[in-house]
C-alpha cells in the first residue's frame, strides 16, 4: 500500500514524483517529434525533382508522424491524470489524518490499554450483548452494553479471573435484540485515529493507530453516521 503519513508528504512527495517521471517522457519524445519533423521537412524540400520520394515511403513516414504526435498527446493527458490523483490525495490526507475515526473489524489488538468500540448507530436495538473471544476461539469475557449509551470501553477484563486478558488479538462479537428477540449479530466499530491513508488496489486505504487498516466504505469519523 502506498502511505501518505503527513499533508505535506502528501502534498510534496505525490506531486513532485509523478511530474518529474511525466515531464521526462514528454521531453524525450518532444525532442524525437521535433526531429522528425525537421528531417522530413528537409527531405520533402530537398528531394530530385525528376525522382520524387516514393508514395509509399512518404506514407509510411506521415503514420510514423502521427503515431508520435498521439503518444506526446497521450502522454500528456496521463500527467493531467497524475495530478488530479496527486491533489484527491492531498485533499483526503488532510481531511482524515489524525481524526478519530469508527472502524467496522472484526478482530483487534489489545495491548494493555481499553480498547475503545461503538456499535453502527444504523443498526435499531434495545439490548446488546458483547462477548470477547481470543485467537483460540474462547470467549474470555460476555456483558450487556448500556443500550443508551454511544460508546464503550473493554479494559482486559475477564470472567472468573481479577488479571486483565493477556495481549493478543480479540474479536468483538455483538447480539444485538429488539424486544426480547434476536435480531442481528454485527462487529464492533474500533474508535481509533487515522495515521496513513494510502491506496491499494485502487481505493484509498485508511491505517489507524492501533494497526487497523480500512477502506472508506467501512469508516466513518466519530460522531458521524
Amino acid at each position: 500500500m502506498n502511505e501518505i503519513t503527513s499533508t505535506t508528504a502528501a502534498t510534496g512527495s505525490t506531486g513532485s514524483t509523478t511530474g518529474s517521471t511525466s515531464t521526462i517522457n514528454n521531453d524525450s519524445i518532444g525532442e524525437e517529434f521535433n526531429t522528425f519533423l525537421q528531417l522530413l521537412t528537409a527531405q520533402v524540400q530537398n528531394q530530385d525533382p525528376l525522382s520524387p520520394l516514393d508514395s509509399t515511403q512518404f506514407v509510411e513516414q506521415l503514420a510514423t508522424f502521427s503515431s508520435l504526435e498521439q503518444q506526446v498527446q497521450t502522454n500528456q493527458s496521463l500527467e493531467g491524470i497524475a495530478t488530479m490523483i496527486g491533489d484527491l490525495h492531498s485533499i483526503m490526507a488532510n481531511e482524515w489524518l489524525g481524526q478519530e475515526v469508527a472502524v467496522t473489524a472484526q478482530h483487534v489488538a489489545y495491548e494493555g490499554e481499553p480498547v475503545e468500540f461503538e456499535i453502527d448507530p444504523s443498526l435499531t436495538h434495545d439490548q446488546a450483548v458483547l462477548t470477547i473471544i481470543d485467537s483460540n476461539g474462547e470467549a474470555v469475557w460476555q456483558e450487556e452494553l448500556d443500550a443508551t449509551a454511544t460508546r464503550y470501553s473493554w479494559n482486559g477484563e475477564q470472567s472468573g479471573s481479577s488479571e486483565a486478558a493477556p495481549i493478543g488479538v480479540y474479536q468483538f462479537q455483538i447480539d444485538l435484540f429488539q424486544n426480547g428477540q434476536p435480531i442481528a449479530r454485527t462487529d464492533a466499530q474500533i474508535v481509533s485515529k487515522v495515521t496513513t491513508l494510502g491506496s491499494e488496489n485502487g481505493k484509498l486505504v485508511l491505517g489507524t493507530d492501533n494497526y487497523l487498516t480500512a477502506d472508506l466504505s467501512t469508516t466513518r469519523k466519530t460522531g458521524t453516521e
